[in-house]
């Protein structure tokens, strides 16, 4: 293979997606740890001014930054998935159907069993609207993505203004008993979590039709964009645009997290609306700042360390919630209820790390991730190789870290 192509091109996207794998851990097991949060209340348990502070911080740079740039990162793979299939010489959409199915398959087995809150099946639905918007010209894309988040906002405003939520919502002791049992429920066999999965599915679909489904079909169309004019192509970390971004994305975007944080995050309309539209300015200063690490010579190792993270993206997130399973449900260690957020965050920096050094051993051995490599099977229709071939050992030149041939990344980089 030729190593002229520039390697920073996969690389910078993949370790991205790792840094956003990180986030959505660190969102997710807050619910997989404890019952109160999805009941939109605080384990009275756990009340300090430091477990406040430590649920603040999350609120402002944590909660709902990581979607939005894992959602964005999915469309500009999917311009990747376009050129695979082109060199590949197979049809699009048929190839594009079948991974669909292959993700909604996934993320239902994940719900029913691993976690309640996934988001593979509203990715999957999302998708099948982005490969019918697939040909719309790059101006069509960006105005179907700015109505689909102004819709958004619009009804989470009118929401917050003209909808008694009270009637809905029950009261905060109703909603601590909730949350008690929910952990409980955390704390039995299979049985009673499964069960708990299901019980939350109305919910889940309300959520995935109303916020995120939208919204993520926004940031596909803007990824699709991004990925058609290669903007994380050739990136050294010098370019102009990305100090711009810090300076207009960190201070609008964490005026508008600060604004969620003091209006309860998720328990405010008003604040949930600042967050989603001011998150993608915050995660758009994130990646900036991250290319800017990631390519100066001292912090270079950095996205050899995220990147082959981010290349089994998909077989992480599930890892992550099996993570959460063992330690925190009755069919694992059954520690639910019993990690304060400073502890919890602990957990996932543990993990996390655990997760970034696997993924780099196992990608000197093989392709692809596990999952990556089943779902490839059934998006191709035909088995691919698993382990690497001794033909692809020359490409290791390239990028040494990661030990992967570039033939195998550039037919995809999305997992």
């Amino acid at each position: 293979m030729s190593t002229s192509s520039p390697p920073g091109r996969v690389f910078d996207v993949d370790a991205v997606r790792g840094f956003a794998l990180f986030g959505i851990f660190a969102v997710n097991v807050t619910f997989m740890a404890s019952g109160y949060p999805g009941n939109l209340v605080t384990d009275p348990d756990f009340g300090s001014g430091l477990d406040d502070a430590v649920r603040a911080l999350s609120s402002v740079f944590v909660d709902m930054k990581f979607y939005v740039l894992f959602s964005f990162l999915f469309g500009y793979s999917f311009t990747l998935q376009m050129a695979a299939a082109r060199r590949a010489g197979a049809a699009f959409p048929a190839r594009m159907l079948r991974r669909i199915g292959g993700l909604f398959l996934l993320g239902a087995l994940h719900t029913v069993f691993l976690y309640g809150g996934d988001v593979l099946t509203t990715y999957a639905v999302a998708c099948l609207a982005l490969l019918l918007l697939r040909r719309v010209t790059d101006r069509t894309a960006i105005r179907i993505a700015v109505a689909l988040y102004a819709l958004v906002l619009l009804s989470l405003i009118a929401g917050a203004l003209f909808v008694d939520r009270s009637a809905f919502l029950p009261s905060e002791a109703e909603a601590l008993a909730n949350g008690e049992t929910a952990t409980q429920a955390l704390l039995g066999g299979w049985g009673a979590n499964i069960g708990e999965h299901l019980a939350g599915l109305p919910l889940l679909v309300l959520q995935a039709v109303t916020l995120q489904g939208p919204t993520a079909l926004g940031l596909f169309l803007l990824g699709m964009v991004a990925g058609r004019r290669q903007w994380l192509t050739g990136v050294t970390g010098r370019e102009p645009v990305l100090r711009r971004i810090q300076w207009v994305g960190f201070p609008v975007g964490l005026l508008g997290s600060i604004v969620y944080a003091a209006n309860g995050g998720n328990g405010n309309s008003l604040g949930v609306a600042a967050s989603v539209a001011t998150a993608p300015l915050l995660a758009a200063a994130y990646v900036a700042t991250l290319l800017r690490i990631m390519h100066h010579p001292r912090t270079a190792f950095v996205r050899s360390a995220l990147a082959p993270a981010g290349r089994m993206s998909l077989t992480n997130y599930l890892g992550q919630s099996v993570a959460g399973l063992i330690a925190f449900t009755g069919i694992g260690f059954g520690l639910a209820g019993t990690f304060s957020p400073l502890a919890l965050f602990a957990f996932v920096l543990a993990v996390f790390a655990v997760q970034l050094a696997a993924s780099a051993w196992w990608l000197r051995g093989f392709r692809y991730g596990p999952v990556e490599w089943a779902l490839r099977w059934l998006t191709n229709a035909r088995r691919p190789a698993f382990r690497h071939q001794p033909a692809d050992r020359p490409g290791e030149a390239v990028a040494p870290p990661l030990a992967v041939p570039e033939a195998a990344r550039l037919q995809d980089t999305s997992g």
